[in-house]
């Protein structure tokens, strides 16, 4: 199947799940056993449990808000806007309540005309900047739709409906439609050569006030993005809770600004997209914004498989040793010798955590299989799970703290993305891969959210799948078996970057021999 079909095919798989009534979410998904691994490697099984050690140890409390949440770890003592909650959302298997909870303390301390904080510390609640990446609208949908949480859906939808008309009302000063940073830790990006020379923070820490500068406010396409994929996913939760109309309009609202972001900060010239100062020229930095506007799934297939040959998938550019670099690494202002928090060049785990968003989506499931080796092995190899490595060395660099949430998350979320079996809205994606995680009796064990458990137990050459009490059979080889959510098959996709041959033999269905070339789908219904 052509991978612009595979993407028309995800969205309509989107908005059928944004149709989902109400009724739907009335109760509570039921309480299920944590995730189960257990693999012979005795490295892998080291830093995984390692991982998850960290991660339990970073479940705090915070002084505003009277429930546990997860905390950043290492050098940062609180949450943030940008990345807790969809932190938490990794983590909802372990702790559905802490992923509530890091999504509710944002929505608890939301001011009254609509400011959502920029992040909560044990110091203070910080108001000085907006500093959003993931969505928060986005990810308390998913977390909503998958535990049947009408709570959460409620509060969402009315909260961040507000700050989508703050936003529109302080950072869309120049009437463009787009939204507009004014200061570094808008976007995240320490130090990064994006925001050089700029303040890092808005005056007296009020995001409503723009520095004087004759270069700001600038319009940001990740800002922008991150805006896009919250109204998508108020569409979907306006529908969920039956107000037809407002989806809408959320809907049309959504399309406005992702036609903006293309027609005003794309530059075709060089397959990036870039900020665009208040002198109307571009701030030409390629930096993680083209990531970030692929996690927002903004580009179509055809501008995307421009930005991956020339820049995403270039090995001269983003497409390291150990993806993705924060700045491109042909891009004259990557900074070296790499500092610590340094968004000038340093492959970030905040940004290796957020792939999942968006590899498989654009259909390059082989090459994220390639990028989550890398990364586990540099985990391994290191194991003090810090912020940032050098994307030509895998090393981490020294000077930060340890224990760092985004690193742990993608030790975690990694192994079973590369070998384990993991739910997908409506969808089982059997992640077969013998070797590496999955030594031979390795076992990869979770709850679905119907309250079934699904297991893969390794053998040499495959694995054996059972859901509930039943088994769905054997598949020999390296691929992703995709089944409905009661084991139907429905294709396999390729997980590798080379050539691999697979056999199925699949309880109830002829067997079946293949070879999967790297990326590619073999359709089985």
């Amino acid at each position: 199947m052509h991978r612009r079909d595979l993407l028309k095919a995800g969205a309509m798989t989107a908005i059928a799940a944004a149709m989902r009534p109400l009724s739907a979410f009335a109760a509570s998904a039921p309480v299920s056993a944590p995730p189960f691994f257990s693999t012979q490697d005795v490295r892998w099984q080291r830093a995984y449990d390692r991982a998850l050690s960290i991660l339990a140890g970073n479940v705090q409390l915070l002084p505003r808000f009277p429930k546990p949440v997860l905390i950043e770890g290492a050098n940062y003592a609180g949450i943030w806007q940008e990345c807790g909650p969809h932190e938490s959302l990794v983590y909802r298997y372990f702790r559905p309540d802490v992923a509530y909870n890091s999504h509710m303390i944002f929505f608890a301390l939301q001011r009254p005309d609509g400011q959502i904080p920029a992040n909560d510390k044990r110091s203070e609640t910080g108001f000085g900047q907006i500093q959003m990446v993931v969505p928060i609208a986005a990810t308390a949908w998913e977390l909503a739709r998958e535990t049947g949480d009408s709570e959460l859906l409620d509060t969402a939808y009315r909260a961040c409906s507000r700050w989508d008309a703050w936003l529109m009302r302080y950072r869309n000063t120049l009437g463009t439609g787009l939204i507009e940073g004014f200061c570094t830790y808008d976007t995240g990006m320490d130090n990064s050569p994006r925001w050089a020379g700029m303040p890092r923070q808005c005056p007296d820490r009020d995001a409503r006030r723009c520095p004087p500068d004759h270069s700001l406010p600038r319009l940001c396409p990740d800002l922008s993005a991150t805006v896009y994929g919250a109204r998508v996913a108020l569409s979907k939760i306006a529908a969920a809770l039956g107000k037809e109309s407002e989806s809408a309009q959320w809907w049309e609202r959504a399309e406005s600004i992702r036609n903006l972001i293309l027609k005003k900060l794309y530059c075709s010239e060089d397959a990036a997209f870039y900020d665009l100062d208040a002198q109307n020229k571009f701030v030409r930095v390629r930096s993680d914004i083209l990531t970030r506007i692929c996690g927002e799934h903004v580009v179509d297939a055809n501008t995307f498989a421009d930005m991956w040959e020339r820049q995403l998938g270039s090995a001269q550019a983003f497409w390291a040793l150990f993806p993705f670099p924060s700045v491109a690494l042909d891009d004259p202002t990557f900074i070296r010798p790499i500092p610590p928090n340094s968004w000038g060049g340093a492959s970030q785990a905040l940004t290796a955590l957020r792939a999942g968003r968006w590899l498989d989506h654009y259909g390059h499931s082989a090459e994220f299989a390639h990028m989550m080796q890398q990364w586990c092995e540099a985990l391994q190899h290191d194991m003090t799970f810090r912020q940032q490595l050098d994307p030509l060395t895998g090393e981490f660099t020294q000077g930060g703290q340890p224990d760092y949430s985004p690193a742990a998350l993608v030790m975690y979320d990694y192994t079973w993305r590369l070998a384990g079996v993991r739910e997908e809205g409506s969808e089982l994606h059997w992640n077969v891969r013998p070797g590496y995680a999955a030594s031979s009796s390795a076992i990869f064990r979770v709850s679905t959210a119907g309250g079934r458990q699904a297991e893969m137990h390794y053998t040499a050459n495959g694995a054996e799948l059972t859901i509930g009490n039943r088994q769905l059979g054997r598949v020999e080889g390296t691929c992703r078996l995709v089944t409905d959510e009661n084991g139907k098959p429905l294709y396999a996709q390729s997980i590798d970057l080379n050539n691999q041959p697979v056999e199925l033999k699949l309880v109830g269905v002829q067997p079946k021999s293949f070879v999967l070339q790297p990326d590619a789908r073999e359709l089985l219904s």
